[in-house]
């Protein structure tokens, strides 16, 4: 899943992810490196920083702003 969420964050520029423990993350470009080797991704919330394992990544999805569901 490491390399999914790297290459579908490239390509879409956001990216949401759930870990194994059940914690959402937004990925962006700009805060998000990736370490290769060791396959973890490093999140730098400005105040925080998240370290997680690419086998911990359950599922991914885009989030749409602006898209309006149907009542």
């Amino acid at each position: 899943m490491y390399k999914f969420t790297k290459t579908k964050l490239k390509t879409v520029g956001e990216l949401m992810i759930k870990t194994a423990d059940g914690v959402e993350f937004e990925l962006h470009l700009h805060n998000v490196s990736f370490d290769d080797k060791n396959e973890v991704i490093e999140i730098d919330a400005g105040s925080e920083t998240y370290w997680i394992k690419g086998n911990d990544i359950i599922y991914c999805w885009i989030h749409k702003v602006g898209v309006e569901s149907e009542k």
